[in-house]
């Protein structure tokens, strides 16, 4: 098995494997792959006519997606198993993250270890845009206040945006951050800067899109994210300065008035953070969608 460094040359191979099969997970993109380069050294194998994402960091090298392949075989799993075994000192490192509820009885027929690692939220895009009803009383009400008391421009977001939109970042980190001194928590906003800072700086060639809210001509919010399928668009990031009353939820609004050609926006999982799940649930998900974690800690496939 050949291991091959992940590029941007890369995008049109992983996304035709993609389409083999229809996802509903965020991870499902070349995007979501691309941009935890700098935590990881991300790779790519074909193994028996699959394609494979590895990614590797100072404790070993698992797979990140589940294969992507027309059709799973005992075989394949067998072969990705052995070289991870092969690859890493302590097997227990040795998995496949992301797995989908779909394919889980037949890993389930492998005598596999199968664990819930989290669930993506996915919402009705029309009710995000409307915000319609007495459940979203309060969100209408956070918005109008921020028309009420602002002078702004919503525009879309362009790559010369990159600087302005990283500064906020720190600064809503650190806002956050002064909320919440779990060191988990601190790392993890560390980690998502990374991953943002490579996401503008190939923000076109990832294909993804974009909303900038300025204020006074300063960028005091942005949300940015992909297209996963004709359906559904998801959300990556949304930053938004924390003294401006309603600005966040103007411009999730806004976004999703704008991305009327989908149906669905799914709203990326809650880190297994609790104030981060009652935000999502307060907006509605219409569905959960659940990852796993797959491991052969009993060598069932030895």
């Amino acid at each position: 098995m050949k291991l091959n460094r992940l590029t941007l040359r890369d995008k049109s191979l992983v996304e035709r494997y993609l389409k083999l099969s229809g996802h509903e997970l965020a991870v499902y993109s070349f995007a979501d792959i691309y941009i935890w380069k700098g935590l990881f050294q991300v790779y790519w194998a074909l193994v028996q006519q699959s394609l494979c994402i590895f990614f590797k960091d100072s404790f070993g090298i698992f797979l990140y997606l589940g294969p992507l392949t027309k059709k799973l075989t005992p075989g394949l799993i067998r072969e990705i198993f052995k070289a991870l075994d092969e690859l890493n000192r302590n097997k227990e490192v040795s998995r496949i993250e992301n797995v989908e509820e779909k394919d889980l009885d037949f890993y389930r027929s492998l005598g596999l270890s199968i664990e819930k690692k989290s669930c993506d939220y996915l919402c009705a895009r029309r009710d995000l845009a409307e915000l319609k009803g007495n459940k979203f009383k309060s969100k209408r009400s956070s918005k109008n206040y921020f028309l009420k008391h602002n002078e702004f421009q919503a525009v879309s977001l362009q790559r010369s945006h990159r600087n302005e939109c990283l500064k906020l970042y720190r600064a809503w980190a650190r806002q956050r951050a002064k909320l919440n001194c779990d060191h988990l928590y601190q790392g993890m906003l560390e980690d998502s800067f990374n991953a943002l800072n490579i996401l503008l700086r190939n923000f076109e060639s990832l294909g993804c899109e974009g909303l900038v809210v300025k204020v006074k001509g300063k960028i005091r919010a942005f949300t940015v994210g992909y297209k996963l399928n004709p359906q559904t668009f998801c959300v990556l990031y949304e930053v938004a300065d924390l003294s401006f009353k309603g600005i966040a939820q103007f411009i999730f609004q806004e976004f999703c008035v704008r991305a009327k050609d989908f149906k669905y926006i799914n709203i990326m999982d809650d880190s297994g953070l609790k104030n981060l799940e009652q935000v999502k649930f307060s907006y509605k998900p219409l569905k959960l969608i659940s990852a796993f974690i797959v491991k052969n800690n009993e060598s069932h496939l030895s």
